[in-house]
């Protein structure tokens, strides 16, 4: 079996909101405009923070999660990006050691370096020991590297560097800055594409980096995976996909998947376009309609061309934000409701507060696809779940619902878990 070895790191931190997402991009680009081949890769679910590190390094983010994509498809992540690149950069979730399975757990199963990226703003000498129990809290784990991010000046960066225990690479710090900073909403950043300054402020972070953020970790060695084939359960089975700024959370790997088995993709917009592409079944992803309202409901002509998709009996499966545009009616929570789709009885509002988090598993006849929950709606409907989620750490899922030829959940799917059943909820309704 063949090895390549390619320089990688994993970016993590003690907590959410320390600023992992952009020290990964800002060095993204750095190595970019360098001259080499960057590979960025996210753990954990996520489609927003992929955007982001997608527009940086200049090729698609895909997913690396022990439990959602399993070992073996981590492994062939890996391998193949690891015989393309220059340098791979992993994105951790949450902080280092939070979850079940952890950043910290992929950081030791494939042997990668961590850089430990920490908001300093408030902090001065407790910044070394927040450092040093990172460091020493498993010897499976090599925190190699540390960055402090949001530091006031000079002297307040001298006060962290020196409290720092020899053995460690210093990175040196990132400075407070409005002009890079990346804007948020309740589920997370905002959409690459609804940042019209993005580059620039990928740039002037990348710019901002102090001159040993340049540095390389050493080479990590990544055996060749083992090639598996997929029978092509959906060959001949064109999916039209919803794809603009109401419906944009996909994963690339779901779609290669879906290639994989033989269909053709094709996208559309339920926001702009008219009618649907020619298709045998539709995937309604999740998202942002409830930023949508008044657009989603008045585009008459493609609210019928869904209805009469469905109509025939032709299978849509219609995912979290999906889901709700489904629905008899949409309620963003400060007073607008709109009429979306009624494929499905119910009412969906949108509320402050954190509805549902975490890893979801749906057992299905022809597999169990693996996936993630994470919204602030909340459901009304009088329809019975056909199936429901599990969590496998606390418990506790979503339901999956059926209602002719559609499939709808909360749950966000990471197909390649398990094709078979992709394809039997895309098949079941048509095809030839």
């Amino acid at each position: 079996m063949s090895v390549a070895h390619c320089p990688a790191a994993l970016i993590s931190a003690p907590a959410s909101g320390q600023g992992k997402t952009l020290v990964t991009a800002a060095l993204a680009r750095l190595h970019r405009k360098a001259g080499r081949r960057v590979r960025v890769f996210k753990c954990g679910p996520d489609f927003l923070d992929p955007m982001i590190l997608e527009q940086a390094s200049g090729a698609p983010v895909y997913q690396l999660d022990l439990f959602m994509c399993g070992e073996e498809e981590c492994r062939r992540l890996l391998g193949d990006a690891a015989r393309e690149a220059d340098l791979i950069l992993v994105e951790g979730v949450m902080g280092l050691f939070d979850g079940d399975p952890s950043a910290a757990d992929l950081a030791a199963r494939f042997g990668l370096p961590v850089l430990a990226v920490i908001d300093g703003s408030a902090m001065a000498q407790t910044f070394g020991a927040l450092v040093h129990g990172l460091a020493n809290w498993r010897a499976d784990v090599n925190v190699a590297a540390v960055l402090a991010n949001r530091v006031g000046g000079e002297r307040h960066a001298a006060m962290l560097e020196e409290s720092l225990r020899p053995g460690l690479q210093w990175l040196g710090t990132l400075c407070r800055d409005a002009e890079m900073g990346l804007p948020e909403r309740h589920l997370g950043l905002v959409q690459a594409t609804e940042v019209a300054d993005l580059d620039q402020r990928l740039d002037h972070a990348a710019n901002a980096l102090p001159a040993e953020a340049g540095w390389l970790p050493d080479p990590v060695a990544f055996p060749a995976p083992v090639d598996t084939k997929t029978v092509p359960l959906l060959q001949g089975v064109t999916i039209a996909v919803a794809r603009d700024s109401a419906f944009g959370f996909i994963y690339p790997a779901n779609i290669d998947c879906l290639r994989s088995l033989g269909a053709q993709v094709r996208f559309f917009s339920p926001l702009d376009d008219a009618a649907l592409p020619e298709c045998d079944a539709l995937w309604l992803p999740g998202g942002y309609p409830e930023l949508h309202l008044a657009q989603l409901a008045t585009n008459v002509s493609m609210r019928d061309a869904i209805r009469a998709h469905h109509s025939t009996g032709k299978s849509i499966l219609a995912e979290c934000g999906g889901m709700l545009y489904c629905l008899d009616a949409l309620d963003d929570g400060k007073g607008r409701r709109a009429p979306m789709l009624g494929l499905m009885p119910g009412i969906a509002t949108m509320q402050t507060r954190l509805a549902a988090l975490g890893l979801q598993q749906l057992d299905l006849p022809e597999g169990s696809l693996r996936g993630h929950t994470f919204h602030f709606s909340r459901l009304d409907t009088s329809l019975a779940p056909h199936r429901v989620a599990h969590n496998p750490n606390v418990g506790g899922g979503e339901p999956l619902f059926r209602h002719g030829s559609l499939w709808a959940s909360y749950v966000h799917g990471y197909f390649p878990s398990s094709p078979s059943a992709v394809a039997a909820i895309f098949a079941s309704g048509g095809g030839d």
